[in-house]
């Protein structure tokens, strides 16, 4: 019996690093801001009832694809290959799901949205834009259509965020 205990206390111990992964499913060497999509792109909808999320490998914009961060309106100006993919993103009119991490921590959640949707939301949003832009930027929204669906506190405001772009000399004020 007592040999039963210790074998299972010994695989609980091993896989707790699996089980509370979050962001930490990527390399050591990817730190700082990132966001990344989620794995098996799940839907907007259904993140609120999940306690764990697991996340691609690579993030989808990265702290060498921002040039900056503007702090006060949340936009990023993205590198031109960053941009090119997030324009080439396949978003159903339901969104698809990312995590902002700093230093492979979450920090919230939000959903990349198309304008063309009809459908509204009530989390952090990027809007894949529907026209070729004019530059490289894309801006962490409340909400979609508009901020008066957000629900909630807004958490693009963290200090880790803040710390995080500032170290890397992307914080613009």
């Amino acid at each position: 019996m007592k040999k039963k205990i210790l074998t299972a206390s010994m695989v609980v111990l091993l896989l707790m690093p699996f089980v509370f992964n979050g962001c930490y499913a990527v390399s050591p060497a990817k730190k700082g801001f990132a966001i990344y999509l989620t794995e098996s792109n799940i839907p907007p909808s259904q993140m609120e009832i999940l306690s764990r999320v697991a996340i691609t490998d690579t993030p989808i914009i990265s702290n060498d694809d921002i040039k900056s961060y503007t702090w006060d309106t949340h936009e990023i100006e993205l590198t031109p290959e960053a941009f090119q993919r997030i324009e080439a993103l396949q978003v159903p009119t339901t969104g698809t799901t990312f995590v902002v991490c700093v230093d492979d921590s979450p920090v919230y959640w939000g959903a990349f949205w198309t304008p063309l949707s009809s459908q509204s939301f009530q989390g952090i949003t990027i809007w894949v834009p529907a026209m070729p832009p004019t530059d490289n930027v894309i801006k962490l929204e409340l909400g979609y259509p508009d901020s008066s669906f957000y629900k909630g506190e807004d958490p693009r405001g963290e200090t880790r965020i803040k710390d995080a772009l500032e170290k890397a000399g992307k914080l613009k004020a």
